[in-house]
């Protein structure tokens, strides 16, 4: 896992990288500059287009001095350095780039209002203004001045962040700060990147090694944490020879109605190709021929409204949920499956039932999964207005409840019950298809029935899941949940054999 950090905690591992290599200050800017460059140059490489870079007067202004430095010696001619003088203090590393702009053939002009500035002809744009750390809303000749930048509708190139973005914390309802088509971060992507308010603020970003101290920022906490390939490479065990159907443990899918049937068929498949030894799928009567005839090899527990799950302990994993209906012999089902005092992957429907039923909610055992999207977890702990907010109340509720809280989106949350927030970076548009869901619960569900904790069949789940839809997106416009979960197994063999 990469720990992310707040932006007091990137200002000291900056402080400790130049105490420790060593390393002079000015020449860490360097590197940040140029790993910036390289970066801008893979998606920029025509070098007749004409840059301004706009530079406010510290640290994030003197990496914009260092960048124009460098694109005049990769080859760009037309550069032109705006430094936004609304500031009298200006860091040290900024006033010596600023002399080394001075001895160059950079062309610069000094913008001290925004006024000054009537047109912009320029066909790209690096936002140097202001870096991380800010913690309120541009105002002033600030907010005017990115106003201006906006309106051009060009394409902007941010330094590390967003001019007027926040890298933490709540972002505000109306974001008036550099509208970027990419940014290009420092060693670590912000926070806030992955949180959906980003969105317009940054069309993409882009994360570039600085070699900053690794053990040192490794050793921070934030309580955010990306996943990575390398850690679900650890956590997958290979199939071992003499193995059997009995080693992989048995999944129950509860799951479908009259009507949605295909979220119990995309649950039981996505199990089943996770590599579940046993999958039952607890159906009405009327989906048995549509069962028997598209997964002969997922066993059938006929459901009425008389049903209850015999010995529920027999089952490795038990999921509910997708496409169930909130019927109250649904919710009875659900409430005798709780009052079992055993882990749990809820979804959809009985998510939904769980809202209207607090009194269970309290009694859920240790080691549940909920996969709530954004609306279900709303119904079930109170109107967001924010998804910071959201955030937190995930993670003090899967803390409270000891559960894990899989709260999906583009990018998704895995609240822990020791606290720590897990960000899967895998998935994509491609994917924003009904049943994508359902697939995800069976993931889970196949996961936990081979004995993997609940928060590695979340990890598991989320990262294969997405990681699935990447792949088939290479050569797909949209992806289908039967499409994906059909090709999970052959991630996981990727996985495992790399």
């Amino acid at each position: 896992m990469r720990t992310l950090l707040t932006s007091a905690q990137m200002r000291s591992a900056d402080q400790f990288t130049i105490a420790n290599t060593p390393i002079a200050s000015i020449d860490l800017m360097e590197k940040a500059a140029r790993a910036f460059v390289q970066c801008f140059l893979r998606d920029e490489f025509d070098t007749n287009k004409s840059v301004a870079i706009f530079c406010g007067k510290g640290n994030n202004g003197g990496d914009g001095l260092a960048i124009a430095h460098l694109l005049l010696a990769n080859g760009y001619e037309n550069i032109k350095v705006y430094l936004v003088n609304f500031s009298k203090k200006q860091s040290d590393d900024f006033a010596i780039n600023l002399q080394r702009i001075d001895e160059s053939r950079c062309k610069k002009t000094v913008i001290n209002h925004p006024s000054e500035l009537k047109t912009l002809k320029a066909d790209l744009i690096i936002d140097a203004i202001l870096g991380s750390g800010l913690n309120k809303a541009l105002a002033g000749d600030y907010e005017e001045l990115v106003q201006f930048i906006n309106k051009q509708q060009k394409k902007v190139y941010a330094v590390d962040v967003p001019t007027g973005f926040f890298a933490e914390g709540k972002l505000p309802e109306n974001y008036n700060g550099i509208k970027a088509y990419k940014t290009i971060s420092f060693q670590r992507p912000k926070i806030n990147f992955f949180f959906p308010e980003s969105a317009v603020a940054t069309e993409r970003f882009d994360v570039v090694d600085i070699d900053l101290d690794e053990p040192f920022i490794q050793k921070q906490d934030a309580g955010f944490y990306l996943i990575e390939e390398s850690d679900i490479r650890k956590t997958l065990h290979p199939r071992k020879l003499f193995s059997h159907k009995g080693t992989y443990g048995h999944a129950l899918i509860i799951a479908g109605n009259t009507n949605t049937m295909g979220a119990a068929l995309l649950s039981s498949m996505a199990c089943l190709h996770t590599g579940a030894g046993l999958t039952t799928a607890c159906i009405p009567q009327s989906g048995l021929m549509a069962l028997n005839t598209s997964l002969p090899e997922v066993m059938a527990l006929p459901r009425d409204e008389y049903t209850r799950i015999d010995n529920p302990k027999k089952y490795q994993a038990i999921a509910i949920g997708p496409g169930l209906g909130t019927m109250p012999e649904n919710e009875k089902l659900l409430e005798n499956l709780i009052l079992a005092n055993q882990p749990l992957i809820i979804d959809a429907d009985a998510l939904n039932i769980l809202s209207e039923r607090p009194d269970l909610r309290d009694k859920l055992a240790p080691n549940t999964v909920l996969t709530p999207h954004m609306k279900e977890f709303d119904r079930l702990f109170g109107e967001h207005k924010n998804w910071w907010d959201r955030v937190q109340s995930a993670k003090e509720q899967a803390k409270k409840l000891k559960i894990v809280i899989v709260l999906k989106n583009q990018y998704t949350f895995i609240c822990l019950p020791t606290g720590k927030v897990l960000i899967n970076p895998t998935g994509n548009p491609a994917m924003a298809q009904g049943g994508m869901g359902d697939t995800l619960t069976g993931i889970i569900a196949g996961f936990m029935a081979q004995q993997y904790s609940a928060t590695d069949a979340a990890v598991l789940g989320c990262y294969i899941h997405g990681r699935a839809g990447d792949e088939l997106a290479k050569d797909h416009f949209v992806v289908t949940a039967s499409q994906l979960a059909v090709n999970i197994a052959k991630e996981i063999k990727t996985l495992i054999s790399s």
